[in-house]
């Protein structure tokens, strides 16, 4: 077999089904499916049996643990010879497998990463919050849009590794605090070939509130800080940006007050920023709404992260 697709679900049987009749639906067929639920109290078990007769299907009980080691179990328990993450909110395109597969045979990885994107059905806001998270203009492209795909930090949420891997460095390992991205500098950093397949996009539909995705964020910023404990590489001063930005916007007061001309250059700065948002997140959109969530969930997003990222780094 050459897919093993390890799905980590934990109190989301309502994503379940939109996942799996995507992934009933991949040109490339030669996978299967392990689901491990990871302690939850609303399980997704009943959501299967549609799917048992159109998948290789296996479902997993643990007591929770955690989405790496749930992640972990998967891989013990997988027949495939690369292991396929996904996230329980994802949605696949039907050439994904296929795509993957060409990659890994035509430029020799070990593992991989791909993009996240919002689908055109998705909800207004939930488009606002894939922008931020994935433009160039908020989070300077390391969410999938680089120039040097060996460069990249695959995500949990759609990355793979192959089983050589998987045996030789033992997977995640933390449950849920940047795992993924630890696990890709370990594999990296131990001479694997882990690159970014950019053709190899996923519709990931967040359920986040608005209240929540702030929340998430500040605690991507926390993780990133938190992975110094594994890679003191793992701050750098992209990550830094988000912090930068919010202290700036706190100084603004005192610039009105004491440094007009320092204030009159962030004034412009922010307003080119906010301009290049606005005309971008509304065209690939085509939607002047959302182009204006979007300038609020990038503020929230970055304020959050840039607090985020300072309490870890303070705190440890």
């Amino acid at each position: 077999m050459y897919f093993s697709v390890i799905i980590p679900v934990y109190n989301r049987p309502d994503e379940i089904r939109q996942l799996l009749e995507s992934l009933s639906e991949q040109t490339f067929k030669d996978f299967e499916v392990v689901i491990v639920e990871d302690g939850s109290s609303l399980k997704c078990e009943n959501e299967l049996g549609p799917f048992r007769d159109r998948l290789s299907l296996s479902y997993h009980y643990q007591e929770n643990a955690g989405q790496g080691m749930a992640r972990n179990a998967g891989m013990g328990l997988a027949r495939g010879n690369y292991f396929v993450f996904f996230d329980s909110d994802c949605i696949i395109p039907p050439s994904y497998l296929a795509v993957v597969k060409a990659a890994i045979e035509s430029r020799g990885l070990d593992a991989h990463g791909g993009p996240d994107d919002a689908g055109k059905d998705f909800s207004n806001w939930q488009k606002a919050m894939s922008y931020s998270m994935t433009s160039f203009f908020t989070t300077g492209g390391i969410r999938g849009k680089m120039n040097d795909p060996k460069k990249y930090q695959a995500r949990g949420y759609n990355m793979g590794v192959s089983r050589k891997v998987y045996e030789d460095l033992g997977g995640f390992l933390d449950p849920n605090r940047a795992e993924d991205i630890e696990f890709s500098m370990r594999i990296k950093k131990a001479g694997y070939h882990l690159e970014l397949i950019p053709e190899a996009v996923v519709m990931h539909k967040r359920k986040n509130t608005l209240a929540s995705f702030f929340r998430q964020s500040y605690q991507f910023g926390r993780n990133r800080a938190f992975i110094r404990k594994f890679h003191s590489d793992a701050v750098k001063l992209v990550h830094l940006f988000p912090l930068m930005f919010l202290l700036v916007t706190l100084l603004m007061p005192i610039l009105f007050l004491f440094f007009p001309a320092l204030f009159g250059i962030g004034w412009i700065m922010w307003l080119v920023w906010v301009s290049a948002i606005l005309v971008d997140a509304g065209w690939k959109n085509a939607s002047p709404l959302v182009a204006i969530m979007a300038l609020i969930t990038s503020h929230g997003q970055l304020w959050a992260y840039g607090v985020g990222i300072a309490h870890g780094l303070i705190k440890g």
